[in-house]
């Protein structure tokens, strides 16, 4: 295994690691600034009245249901599959779509930390165990040689 490397093979792997990574970071940053998306999503109705008085959000972000996507009922829902319902201060209500659903986004991130920290923890009980078993080996290895002395 990675014991059995030597310190040469070990750093010309770890630089070509590093190298990799640099430009996975170069080409990602290349990315998105091409591809920015711009924050101009359709209003049903094409009501405008969020753009120029004050408004208060009734409904937070929430992911449009299956049914409103499949059936373009609503038209704010067919580019992000996500909407919000605001109120305008002259009292119209209007759905407009928007970009991030926050609890959606919370709920991805702490179930990738939970699948790191479960990755993270086999990984340490492997590494642990197969250190184990190099020492038992080791040990086994001076045993005989003594013993056949």
């Amino acid at each position: 295994m990675i014991e059995n490397l030597s310190k040469k093979r070990m750093v010309f792997g770890i630089s070509c690691l590093i190298l990799l990574t640099i430009v996975v970071l170069i080409i990602e940053s290349k990315w998105m600034k091409a591809g920015t998306r711009r924050q101009e999503f359709i209003i049903e109705n094409n009501s405008t009245c969020w753009v120029r008085e004050s408004y208060e959000v009734i409904k937070d972000c929430h992911p449009c249901s299956a049914f409103e996507i499949a059936s373009r009922s609503q038209g704010v829902c067919v580019h992000t599959h996500n909407k919000e319902v605001l109120k305008c201060q002259s009292g119209e209500i209007v759905t407009r779509s928007c970009d991030r659903v926050a609890w959606l986004d919370e709920k991805h991130y702490w179930s990738f930390q939970i699948s790191l920290t479960i990755i993270g923890c086999l990984s340490t009980a492997v590494s642990f165990l197969r250190q184990k078993s190099l020492n038992r080996r080791a040990m086994l290895k001076i045993q005989n040689q003594l013993g056949t002395c």
